[in-house]
């Protein structure tokens, strides 16, 4: 019988590890949706215990990475892929989809409409950078998630003075800008979840002030699944290669752009108000490939 910190990982079959850092209603709905199907479910708090570098696998069929933080999810997404486990999201996808930046750049290469993004070390280029796309523009850290740390600036004032409180902070991630045009949404922008490289469903995220994610008082709205949507969507899933993710998109006057993707997507508020089961659809998924 494996151990995890002295926690039994138990001997039946079909088992589902779930590692989490704060136990969120997302993460219940999933372990109630595989449990009606017989499936073992495993929770376990990712920074209760050191994990022992180079040890064997641990006697699961398959792990759901549910931790908030990027870097940890990372860093444990790697260890589990190396111990011989299937993960979601693998490691790559991971590291790619928690950084902005590295999103942008290699949808962009691949093809894909993104807003003209610019990337800055320093106040100087990173006002360039917004000379280049002009007023408004948006700067965004290159990692974070729930909206936080988004400033919109009109002009060279809020500029300097958002670019130079940045710097001034001392922080390595302060010194990195990410600086994106402004995009004129019709007040909402898309939410569409992928799982094993399909359109499981799609959302509006609906809005009165600039940024409309659901953390910051968006509200969820079924939002029909054009084949631009479909194509779009499942193609960056092709190119991350994930298997369970969230990709944001934005009406443009030139069509479809993808904002974002996110490799651990939450879903328990709009999914509720749009009445879809996420559980069971993670659920007929683990189900389908993995086991």
């Amino acid at each position: 019988m494996r151990r995890i910190g002295g926690n039994s990982l138990g001997t039946d079959d079909k088992k589902v590890l779930i590692v989490y850092s704060i136990l969120r209603d997302e993460e219940k709905i999933i372990g109630r949706a595989l449990k009606k199907r017989g499936i073992n479910v495993l929770l376990f708090q990712s920074n209760k215990v050191p994990w022992k570098l180079g040890e064997d696998g641990l006697n699961v069929d398959l792990v759901i990475n549910r931790v908030l933080s990027g870097s940890q999810a990372e860093y444990l997404s790697f260890l589990f892929e190396e111990r011989g486990l299937k993960v979601i999201n693998s490691f790559r996808t991971t590291f790619i989809a928690n950084n902005k930046a590295l999103t942008t750049e290699l949808l962009s290469r691949e093809g894909i409409p993104v807003p003209r993004t610019y990337l800055a070390f320093s106040p100087e280029s990173a006002l360039e950078a917004i000379e280049r796309v002009g007023y408004p523009a948006v700067l965004k850290p290159v990692n974070g998630s729930w909206g936080r740390l988004l400033a919109k600036v009109n002009d060279r004032d809020a500029a300097e003075a958002v670019i130079y409180h940045r710097w001034s902070l001392g922080g390595v991630g302060s010194k990195v800008f990410y600086v994106q045009e402004y995009v004129k949404k019709p007040g909402r922008d898309i939410r569409v979840l992928v799982m094993g490289g399909r359109v499981r469903y799609a959302i509006y995220r609906n809005s009165s002030h600039w940024i409309t994610n659901t953390a910051r008082g968006g509200w969820a709205q079924l939002c029909p699944i054009t084949e631009e949507i479909k194509t779009l969507s499942e193609k960056v899933a092709q190119i991350l290669g994930g298997d369970f993710i969230a990709i944001d998109l934005f009406e443009s006057e030139v069509g479809i752009l993808v904002n974002e993707v996110n490799s651990t997507p939450e879903f328990s508020r709009s999914s509720r108000d749009v009445g879809i089961d996420v559980g069971e659809i993670v659920a007929d998924f683990v189900e389908e490939v993995f086991l």
